[in-house]
């Protein structure tokens, strides 16, 4: 279990940091590939990307203090055994790559980190993106989608994650009709193969978080072909007003 010891008031001023983080991603790195990250991971993967400038031409090495990162991202108290935990999760994540499909057709295999350095002496760390990754981060002119790391820094389910940013990269329509075993692909959750499953434990579960903790409302309709659910229509509305400090902190405090 997490294990997090700094007052309200410290998690407030964390938050108010991370509020200024942005995640902005080409829509190909969002909507095209499959790839399989636990909630942990793929906080891990977004916090990253939110530390990318501008106008950043290059990944530069992004540093960060560990204690700081370890409490944004959802990482156990990495205190003891000389950040054992800490360096497990960063070498696994750093392992995974996942396929991409270009516009020409060709399919290409990408890796998430090219390299981790955690520096014990002073508690800070340095993570560099993949190289390969350049054409989906940096210099993005059209076809990006951008939002505020914060909407998922609360959330537990990977599903959720991964479904939020996907309906962020349709948010413009206001609807994203998708085919049921394609969302599967997408989420990686093909081991659902029934509908009534992939809905209790997969959708119902991602959307109750999206709907409480980020800046949009979601509902949902799934479609009938025959006698199968085919596919699902969603349908997005961007909250106004929306505050995700109180949500932040409550959750927190219920994992401290």
């Amino acid at each position: 279990m997490t294990k997090i010891k700094s007052t309200v008031k410290e998690q407030r001023f964390e938050l108010t940091l991370a509020r200024d983080y942005r995640v902005v991603k080409a829509n190909d790195l969002i909507q095209k590939p499959r790839f399989q990250l636990s909630a942990q991971e793929q906080k891990i993967i977004l916090y990253l990307i939110s530390k990318i400038k501008p106008g950043d031409k290059e990944f530069a090495g992004y540093d960060f203090g560990i204690q700081e990162f370890c409490k944004l991202c959802g990482v156990d108290d990495p205190s003891g055994a000389d950040y054992k935990h800490l360096k497990d999760t960063l070498q696994k994540l750093r392992d995974r790559s996942f396929w991409i499909m270009q516009e020409n057709g060709i399919k290409i295999l990408l890796a998430w980190l090219d390299s981790v350095a955690i520096n014990p002496n002073n508690g800070t760390m340095t993570l560099r993106l993949n190289a390969g990754m350049k054409p989906y981060l940096l210099e993005l002119k059209d076809k990006f989608t951008q939002y505020e790391l914060v909407h998922t820094l609360a959330m537990r389910s990977q599903y959720a994650i991964r479904l939020y940013e996907l309906l962020k990269s349709y948010e413009y329509k206001g609807k994203w009709r998708v085919a049921i075993d394609e969302l599967k692909r997408l989420l990686s959750a093909e081991g659902y193969e029934r509908y009534p499953d992939f809905k209790r434990r997969v959708l119902d579960i991602a959307l109750r978080e999206i709907n409480s903790l980020t800046d949009i409302n979601v509902n949902f309709e799934a479609i009938k072909k025959g006698r199968k659910f085919a596919e699902i229509e969603f349908d997005i509305k961007i909250k106004e007003n929306h505050d995700q400090t109180d949500a932040w902190i409550k959750r927190i405090k219920r994992l401290g």
